[in-house]
């Protein structure tokens, strides 16, 4: 029943930004941990950055950590996550991710795929030198 629907992907330099919004509707947008994760050709998903119930509760994966930075803005049930010093390596289509009851499994780093509930279609991010 909920709907996410990414965007703000694109064609960007080495080193530079991009921001990348989730938008998501038929639920209760306050009450779900979300969650970016990436896919590039040939690899599985893998997490780049959640948040639970606020600003203040985020995890990142060690190859973001410093580099993005995972946001919300319940007021417009959106997620977003912002990209700087970006590197080839970063080039993959990144996913949008809900959950729809943060419960135990938000104790821990919430990065396996199966803590979440719905998916977006996801936006592609390319970074070219």
């Amino acid at each position: 029943q909920v709907q996410l629907v990414e965007s703000g992907g694109g064609l960007v330099q080495v080193g530079g930004s991009l921001r990348l919004s989730c938008v998501a509707s038929g639920g209760t947008f306050s009450t779900y941990g979300m969650g970016w994760f990436r896919q590039a050709p040939g690899k599985e998903r893998e997490f780049v950055a959640a948040i639970g119930w606020s600003n203040d509760n985020t995890w990142y994966a060690d190859s973001v950590q410093g580099r993005f930075t995972i946001s919300r803005d319940d007021a417009k049930n959106t997620v977003y996550l912002q990209l700087n010093s970006l590197k080839p390596e970063d080039t993959a289509v990144y996913y949008c991710a809900a959950d729809h009851e943060v419960g135990g499994s938000w104790y821990r780093k919430p990065e396996s795929v199966g803590v979440f509930d719905y998916w977006g279609q996801g936006t592609q991010v390319t970074v070219s030198s």
